[in-house]
């Protein structure tokens, strides 16, 4: 038996996989749908024409605006992603995760209202981002501690699903509003604003009926209150020998998380943890997991996928692409489906190391070809200036076109989600709270650099942009050859000796 209902090392009674547990973590994987979507929407809609009219973007201040307005969400998120550590250490998972939706609707009412108002504009972006930052922070950790160990990577796989799932829908929205809606209408820039809300207010109406992690109410002596939703999460009574098993996994759990602030306070002080958690970081062993998960993310979004998503107007108008609302459209469809085939089947049968090395070699030679392709044909010059392409120009184009939905493909399984599941894997369960938070934080860190450099990056670099990434992802091969560990199946203890 696998998959939903995959064996244990324990006697699993058939109650544990139930309607309950599955729906709730559904719910919480919601969440990742709003930055999924926030991923793919903006781009193209901060470019059409009658954005540009009513903030009075122009050619001379273009640069500037659209830098600023996406590195807003990550800037957002990196607070968000922090803040989200103290929040759900007061109120716990459930409300945190609920702060975090209500924070991402004001925003995106925000940027959906404005009329001309680029300051709007910024603070809506920033509150969408703290808004998805704390989300990141709370989805994978609150799932794996509602789920049951069997199928625990499946569940919490849920949070990569459900972000393609909402990249795609924001591809498609805009083609479909460049199909339907003017781009001089107010509407072709409002209605992707407001399609944010959406997915936001189902989930502001679902958190009220998840169960707090059980992992929290213990830790904040609530433990009628942690018996009471592993019964209903597990179907199960408090008494039976599989609920006593979890329960004493929590306990083991909330033992080490006291030794380890015992050195600095009292077990129970969240300050103590923290300074406790500072310093197992700082040991030899832990060193090398630091910078092996700010590597892995850093390396992630120098890829050039975070770059696409947010730019897809000019990058794919560099190929000479006309249609490019059609082509971002198939872009995002290829990457999620490549995605979620490869999180539901094959993550726990191919590993981590051998596909993120596959991965980053295919990504670069795809990125090198594109390169090679703008440099040599300059598609967007010709066009721009009202010419036709040549036969093998425009077929260059075609080829080079398939070398991105390529690169998508192998971006699916390699520096796509990997780096996310390393960093919950090769910490132990006292410090994946801090470890957890720094990841996220990392995350958002890179990506804010990111998008903040592209445009300028692009006017400098032009064609040598593909170049750039192209390079970053030889880098990423070289790295994972010699730096990542493969750590599927491997218990903490294993983890100590080869990292």
């Amino acid at each position: 038996m696998g998959g939903f209902k995959a064996i244990e090392d324990r006697p699993t009674p058939q109650e544990v996989y139930n309607w309950r547990l599955y729906s709730e973590c559904m719910i919480i994987a919601t969440g990742s749908l709003l930055f999924g979507y926030d991923s793919a929407f903006i781009g193209t809609t901060i470019s059409r024409q009658a954005f540009k009219d009513a903030f009075g973007i122009t050619a001379s201040n273009a640069n500037d605006v659209s830098s600023n307005i996406t590195s807003a969400f990550q800037a957002g998120a990196m607070v968000g992603a922090l803040l989200c550590f103290i929040v759900t250490a007061k109120v716990g998972r459930k409300w945190a995760l609920q702060a975090s939706v209500v924070i991402f609707i004001i925003g995106a009412v925000l940027m959906t209202a404005t009329s001309g108002s680029l300051s709007m504009i910024y603070a809506g972006r920033a509150l969408t981002g703290i808004g998805c930052g704390a989300i990141t922070a709370t989805v994978p950790s609150y799932i794996a501690e509602l789920s049951i160990s069997s199928i625990r990577g499946i569940l919490t796989g849920l949070f990569e699903i459900t972000y393609q799932s909402g990249s795609l829908v924001g591809f498609w929205i805009n083609y479909g509003i460049s199909q339907h809606i003017s781009a001089n209408s107010s509407a072709s820039w409002r209605i992707p604003m407001a399609v944010q809300l959406i997915p936001s207010v189902p989930l502001f109406i679902g958190v009220f009926f998840l169960h707090e992690s059980p992992l929290w109410l213990m830790r904040n002596d609530r433990r009628q209150q942690a018996h009471a939703a592993l019964e209903s999460l597990r179907q199960l009574p408090v008494d039976h020998p599989y609920v006593q098993e979890d329960l004493a996994a929590i306990d083991n759990r909330l033992a080490a998380e006291a030794s380890i602030a015992s050195a600095y306070g009292p077990p129970t002080s969240n300050w103590a943890l923290l300074r406790g958690a500072m310093d197992e970081f700082s040991k030899p062993g832990m060193r090398n997991r630091v910078a092996l998960v700010f590597c892995a993310f850093t390396l992630q979004n120098l890829s050039g996928a975070a770059a696409i998503n947010y730019y897809s107007p000019t990058l794919f108008g560099s190929l000479g692409i006309t249609d490019v609302a059609l082509y971002t459209g198939i872009y995002g469809l290829v990457k999620a489906v490549a995605s979620i085939i490869y999180y539901i089947f094959f993550v726990d049968m191919l590993g981590r190391r051998r596909p993120t090395i596959v991965s980053s070699v295919a990504c670069s030679l795809c990125l090198w070809y594109v390169g090679a392709y703008v440099k040599i044909g300059h598609p967007a010059d010709v066009i721009k200036a009202g010419g036709t392409l040549d036969a093998s120009t425009a077929a260059g184009g075609k080829a080079a076109t398939a070398m991105i939905m390529i690169y998508s493909v192998f971006w699916s399984f390699g520096l796509n989600g990997i780096p996310w599941i390393v960093s919950a894997e090769i910490f132990p369960g006292a410090l994946r709270n801090f470890s957890g938070t720094f990841a996220a934080f990392t995350q958002w860190l890179i990506q804010f650099v990111i998008t903040k450099a592209m445009p300028y990056i692009f006017t400098s670099f032009g064609y040598g942009t593909w170049f750039f990434f192209a390079t970053w992802m030889l880098v990423a091969s070289v790295w994972s050859f010699c730096f990542l560990p493969e750590t599927k199946g491997l218990t903490i203890d294993q983890m100590d000796v080869i990292l």
